[in-house]
């Protein structure tokens, strides 16, 4: 890793799911180890911006108290997390934009930085092995063009549609605790 200053970047933290597998609790609010999921991940990533941006579909009085400013889906049904990487991309302050899904609290500064120092003009993904991780990733602004043709195309799959742009890989291990993503309910409090 070299000591070249990180860019400056944007967050913005996918909390707008319908919490299926939670019997439709919202994920990012869900308490682990005594806070919500998204305090965990507003604390790593607050130092690293002045514009963190966080998709939610609901309870945006209770989001707002972690966010410089929230966005939402532009499509009913809870559409997926392509709606909301458009919607946080569309009104991103920075080039660079980190993206990170809220149930993913182990992710350390280590993956952040990793990711963050391969930003580019094209996206930067996590991988691992030959499976590509959408979630975990920092998109230019400029790719925000090609996703909206995808989306008014049909396309809903952030990882078919990135992969597209030829994203630069994160390596990753297979099962790697950082990328874990907790869903269900006998991982919680």
């Amino acid at each position: 890793m070299s000591d070249k200053p990180l860019p400056p970047c944007s967050v913005l933290l996918l909390s707008g799911g319908r919490g299926q597998r939670l019997d439709g609790r919202d994920k990012g609010l869900v308490a682990w180890r005594g806070r919500p999921l998204i305090a965990w991940l507003h604390e790593k990533v607050r130092p690293l911006t002045d514009d963190l941006i966080i998709s939610c579909n609901r309870n945006a009085e209770r989001y707002a108290h972690w966010a410089d400013r929230l966005v939402h889906d532009d499509s009913p049904g809870y559409p997926g997390p392509l709606a909301g990487i458009r919607a946080g991309l569309a009104v991103a302050r920075h080039e660079q934009v980190l993206i990170l899904p809220c149930d993913a609290p182990l992710v350390d500064d280590a993956l952040i930085a990793e990711l963050l120092g391969a930003a580019c003009e094209r996206p930067v993904m996590v991988r691992q092995g030959e499976f590509w991780e959408p979630l975990f990733c920092v998109l230019p602004r400029t790719v925000l063009p090609v996703l909206e043709a995808g989306w008014q195309a049909g396309e809903r799959s952030p990882q078919r549609i990135l992969h597209t742009l030829n994203p630069v890989a994160v390596s990753c291990p297979n099962g790697d605790p950082r990328l874990a993503n907790l869903n269900t309910p006998d991982l919680f409090d």
